[in-house]
């Protein structure tokens, strides 16, 4: 329930402005460090109580287990007197659970790699304008990243990483993989050349992998976005 009565103070407005400009640009709302950059407070736990004063207040809603799930939700009057729009909707987001994990380092066995994890409260939610239209929500899935082979792709430890179901790729295509030989995952890059397979890491420090037999080669899904893990 709102609470009545109470007034927003300087960070309060400049927190509204800021998530406003951010969600009309971008179509989904910032991180709480990156709130925090923008008004000055280094502290994430001081944002978060900002957050959820401004959530109590009724100008804002959330999701407590959703990364980037802040929504502006009723309008608000800046020192100028100026209505300020909610900008964007429920009707416009999607929502994907995070069905596992995915390694980008060495293949690693897939009971450590926990691909079969699930948590009923993990999720990532997007603007659906950020797939593209060709894409059927059925035949996407997400992935957590754990490892740093793919830092040069921009794909961090701790990303998520949205796929679409493929059991078959082409030279260049960032695919998560499994490989049947071993009982291993990993996501690479995959390129066919002749009679192997080459998974291609993309960080410098680390070399190829080769499987001499392509049939152990199983592409689960190939990269549509990455979603940044900025907490």
């Amino acid at each position: 329930m709102a609470r009545k009565g109470k007034l927003m103070n300087e960070r309060h407005e400049r927190i509204m402005k800021f998530l406003q400009d951010y969600q009309q640009k971008n179509q989904y709302s910032p991180s709480i460090r990156e709130i925090g950059n923008f008004i000055g407070v280094n502290s994430t736990s001081l944002v978060d109580y900002y957050v959820r004063q401004l959530v109590e207040m009724g100008y804002l809603e959330r999701d407590e287990h959703v990364s980037r799930s802040i929504r502006i939700v009723r309008s608000f009057e800046n020192k100028k007197n100026k209505p300020q729009s909610v900008s964007y909707s429920k009707q416009e987001v999607l929502r994907f659970p995070v069905l596992g994990r995915i390694v980008a380092s060495a293949p690693i066995p897939v009971p450590n790699s926990d691909l079969a994890y699930f948590d009923a409260e993990s999720y990532i939610e997007i603007p659906r304008k950020m797939i593209p239209l060709n894409e059927k929500d059925s035949e996407l899935f997400v992935l957590e990243v754990s490892g740093d082979s793919m830092i040069d792709a921009m794909i961090n430890d701790g990303d998520k990483v949205i796929f679409r179901q493929a059991t078959a790729a082409v030279n260049g295509d960032m695919v998560a993989v499994w490989l049947s030989n071993n009982d291993e995952t990993t996501l690479k890059y995959f390129y066919h050349e002749g009679d192997r397979i080459r998974l291609q890491p993309a960080n410098p420090t680390m070399g190829p992998i080769y499987i001499d037999n392509p049939e152990q080669v199983h592409i689960m899904g190939k990269v549509v976005m990455v979603i940044r893990n900025l907490l």
